[in-house]
């Protein structure tokens, strides 16, 4: 397999992010990471599909090699983030992949023309008022506290269950990151607040979407699946991941992996 291939993208606000592409020929993906992750947490995936897409992945403001930029962390810029990204592969997309955090913007990206389908793993649709800094963020000061000598090692520690390629991808994500953005995240969208729902954004989608969702410890309620199998309409797919946690395409990854080959590749 051919090396990767790596350019520098501007987001139109002075920023700057790192795009990746694995492929050269095919339709294009573009995958979104969640929080604590980045675009190298999906070479697993983009190598398994490289024979056939054109697979790119950025990070995210504050995360990877962009962990310097702490904001705005609006959904908002994420989604002008995205538009600029899709600005520079300049084709229609044959998909939007995105897991939590990035699952929630290619749901709300994936409604713009020119994208012909979109797949959200376990994505953040709706989050409870006053959970963030409870559920999200407290849980993450301690290894963002770790000076840079100790922190490579505890993440290595904590992910060493999982294979190299997804250990190595967790590293490159957190190495530099600081709770900074998390927090800005929370805030800036008005999290605790109850402004964070995107229930409206699943309502009779208008292109084939793909909920993969985990069946245990998802962001996903019982209340909000009950929700999209309602009100999403006929071109919505769930599938509940039975026993596998909020990180399913690393987890599950063969299983996950069948599945999204099987969504990409049908007629919609």
């Amino acid at each position: 397999m051919s090396e990767p291939l790596e350019r520098i993208v501007a987001l139109g606000d002075g920023e700057l992010t790192h795009l990746t592409q694995w492929g050269t020929t095919g339709p294009a993906l573009v995958c979104v990471h969640g929080i604590t992750s980045g675009r190298m947490t999906w070479r697993r995936f983009a190598e398994h599909f490289a024979a056939r897409y054109r697979v790119f992945a950025y990070d995210q403001r504050g995360h990877g090699d962009s962990a310097h930029i702490h904001g705005p962390m609006t959904l908002e810029r994420s989604l002008r983030d995205l538009d600029a990204v899709r600005t520079v592969i300049g084709d229609p997309l044959h998909a939007l992949v995105g897991h939590s955090w990035g699952g929630a913007v290619v749901l709300r990206g994936g409604r713009a023309d020119r994208i012909e389908r979109v797949i959200a793993i376990d994505p953040m649709i709706h989050v409870s008022p006053g959970t963030w800094f409870a559920e999200f963020v407290e849980e993450l000061r301690e290894p963002f506290a770790l000076a840079p000598a100790e922190r490579e090692p505890a993440i290595r520690e904590f992910y060493k269950r999982l294979p190299a390629i997804e250990i190595e991808g967790k590293v490159h994500a957190m190495r530099s990151m600081s709770v900074a953005a998390i927090v800005a995240l929370g805030t800036e969208n008005g999290v605790d607040g109850g402004r964070w729902d995107l229930r409206p954004d699943v309502m009779a989608y208008p292109k084939p979407l793909w909920l993969a969702i985990a069946g245990v410890e998802s962001v996903v309620s019982a209340a909000d699946l009950a929700f999209v199998r309602e009100r999403g309409g006929p071109q919505v797919r769930i599938d509940v991941f039975a026993g596998e946690g909020h990180s399913l395409q690393r987890t599950a990854f063969e299983h996950f992996a069948a599945r999204a080959d099987e969504f990409l590749t049908s007629a919609g």
